[in-house]
């Protein structure tokens, strides 16, 4: 599969596949002592542009429906897969937040407190469906109607997603407040939002 990298920052980069309509974005955390890799998708080149980050050390899923590459990953890098993992994992720089827990939705988003970076996996995400009038992202359509209210207390300054570009920079605060503000209300601009995104495609 070929790889387009993008998302580049201090901390890390992302990736997705070239002319992925869905957007599917992975990415590379450097924190702590190595590299923490989420929702992974595989790809030529990408085992390269890890190692020139730092040591592996681990593949979180963060989406019981995002399996993606992360086991073929995980075991050909020769480091662990914490499938959804509702609790912290020992010993990692970040904290685990569950967002939904059920039979048939398992999805956490983790909180590297130290670098300020949020990473989601559909909880969040700045492809046109997740996003009503102009913010810049927005919650999943479905978690409108409940909105993970465990967010609005961060402070991050990168905000990466499982679907789009991460969004960076002071203002990503009040973006996320922005995100999770009035989101039923919003639900309607979301979806003519993502339909008019689909057309385009």
């Amino acid at each position: 599969m070929d790889l387009r990298f993008i998302d580049e920052f201090e901390h890390g980069f992302g990736w997705a596949p070239e002319g992925d309509k869905l957007a599917r974005t992975s990415h590379a955390v450097l924190a702590g002592e190595g590299v923490w890799l989420t929702d992974v998708l595989d790809g030529a080149g990408l085992d390269e542009r890890i190692a020139a980050l730092g040591p592996p050390v681990a593949v979180i899923q963060l989406l019981d429906r995002h399996a993606r590459d992360s086991a073929a990953v995980a075991e050909r890098l020769g480091v662990p897969l914490h499938e959804t993992p509702m609790n912290d994992v020992e010993g990692a720089p970040f904290v685990v937040l569950p967002i939904v827990k059920r039979r048939f939705w398992r999805e956490i988003a983790l909180w590297f407190a130290e670098e300020r970076i949020l990473v989601c996996a559909d909880a969040l995400g700045s492809l046109g469906y997740f996003r009503a009038g102009d913010e810049p992202f927005g919650l999943h359509p479905f978690l409108r109607l409940f909105p993970p209210k465990k967010l609005e207390t961060l402070e991050p300054e990168h905000v990466l997603f499982g679907h789009g570009r991460a969004f960076h920079g002071p203002e990503a605060p009040d973006a996320l407040r922005g995100a999770l503000a009035k989101p039923r209300r919003r639900l309607p601009q979301a979806l003519l939002h993502g339909l008019r995104e689909a057309r385009r495609r």
